[in-house]
């Protein structure tokens, strides 16, 4: 063969060698094992809209854990494993006629804070409508005899996490995402600021055996970014909005915070003696660096994808969404985050630079319809009975089927843990006994 045709040769393997390493794999499938049932944003289901779960692992009995789920303006569901529905809590009234009513947003949990002298669970939820962190104590024992197991136990003094004023409240630049974590006797909050770049980290305290906070931290993310060619460049959002926050996590070993920002990407955010360190943008999403007008007929964003300069990443669609982190042993593990806009979640891993391994759906089954849009998730790696005995993906689904008429129906599904593990190529790990998300620290 001559040395130009070996130079030709070489050329074309070099091309498909390329496209087959910057090509990804398509998204594995899964799917989910038990779905809750599905509530309805519109007058007649009570302005239900789901959002984000958590999990509560009961503490002698793993199979009765609970799954706690945000409605945004119905307040809070209460599920079993079996999906369903043992306690709803509606959100907090306007206190007065032109205020805005409390709207709960996401949740997350807290064991073991010490409120009273005495060891207590909470459910912690951001209230967007009262710009308030709202806390919820876990009794273990109505778990145990299928009593209503949520308490409010939120300081009637709790101050607005944003806002300077009730006025302020009002305008609804407030709590939005949130996230929580331990550090030895301490607990923390990590709230977002709807339509705001702002992150807030609140310490749990106990005011007279009910729970209040106080800041210990903030933290502006970019609004504008500086592309590889040197220009400026800054997220698609409404007239008067900067690109907010939601999806949080912490990996609770290590306390490292993990943001999507929707329009951007997903951030790492170390966490030291209580205070943010410096972020780090891990992955971008495909649609980071375009151009875009806004309609104003329309009040949307167009994104000018005919002159996309090719800045964004290849793993996320916009918006990023909820985020949650797989614990494993000797710090293995992953992180995962909603890939809104392709109907996907992106797998990293926990260790090192969180390298990217895969990302798979939630399709349709033969017991439950697949995942659309998903908002939020959490993942527990211990068993949790005979249903779910290697762990749990609980993920948001922002279309729940079957449809009722043009009614907007959402839910939350359950999925095997060791179905997403084995969906992909190389399996994911499944540990059951490194990590006890009651003894985090």
């Amino acid at each position: 063969m001559s040395a130009s045709a070996l130079t030709a040769l070489a050329a074309a393997l070099a091309v498909v060698t390329a496209a087959s390493a910057t090509t990804p794999p398509a998204p594995a499938t899964v799917t989910a094992r038990v779905e809750t049932p599905a509530v309805y944003d519109d007058e007649a289901g009570g302005n239900a809209n789901a959002d984000d779960p958590a999990i509560w692992v009961d503490p002698t009995r793993p199979g009765r854990s609970i799954v706690i789920g945000t409605l945004k303006e119905a307040g809070l569901d209460v599920y079993g494993l079996d999906g369903r529905r043992l306690q709803h809590i509606a959100a907090p009234q306007a206190p007065g006629e032109d205020a805005a009513p409390g709207r709960f947003n996401n949740v997350d949990i807290v064991y073991g804070f010490e409120l009273a002298g005495r060891k207590t669970d909470l459910a912690l939820v951001s209230d967007r409508g009262r710009d308030r962190v709202r806390a919820y104590a876990i009794d273990p024992v109505a778990v145990a005899a299928g009593r209503p197991p949520l308490r409010d136990v939120t300081a009637a003094d709790v101050a607005p996490v944003f806002a300077g004023s009730e006025s302020e409240v009002d305008e609804q630049h407030t709590a939005y995402g949130l996230a929580a974590y331990s550090d030895d006797d301490d607990a923390y909050v990590v709230v977002s600021r709807r339509e705001e770049t702002s992150l807030r980290l609140l310490e749990l305290e106990d005011r007279g055996g009910r729970v209040g906070y106080r800041t210990e931290d903030a933290l502006d993310l970019p609004a504008s970014f500086t592309l590889p060619d040197g220009t400026s460049w800054r997220p698609c959002a409404d007239p008067g909005e900067r690109p907010q926050v939601e999806g949080m996590a912490v990996d609770q070993e290590e306390h490292v915070l993990y943001a999507a920002q929707e329009a951007v990407g997903l951030w790492r955010v170390e966490l030291d003696d209580a205070g943010f360190e410096k972020p780090e943008l891990l992955d971008r999403v495909r649609e980071y660096g375009t151009p875009w007008t806004y309609d104003t007929a329309e009040e949307e964003c167009v994104l000018d994808t005919a002159h996309d300069p090719g800045f964004g990443g290849e793993h996320l669609s916009a918006d990023a969404e909820g985020v949650t982190v797989y614990h494993a042993g000797d710090g293995a593990g992953y992180v995962l985050a909603s890939s809104q806009g392709d109907n996907t979640f992106a797998a990293y891993d926990r260790r090192g630079r969180n390298a990217y391994l895969g990302s798979f759906a939630v399709g349709d089954g033969a017991a439950t319809d697949g995942v659309q849009h998903s908002d939020g998730s959490t993942v527990v790696n211990v068993p949790l009975g005979r249903s779910f005995p290697k762990g749990i993906l609980i993920t948001h689904d922002g279309e729940a089927a079957p449809a009722d008429g043009d009614r907007e129906s959402t839910n939350f599904k359950f999925t095997p843990w060791e179905s997403v593990a084995r969906a992909f190529p190389r399996p994911l790990r499944i540990d059951t006994d490194s990590f006890d998300p009651r003894d985090a620290d």
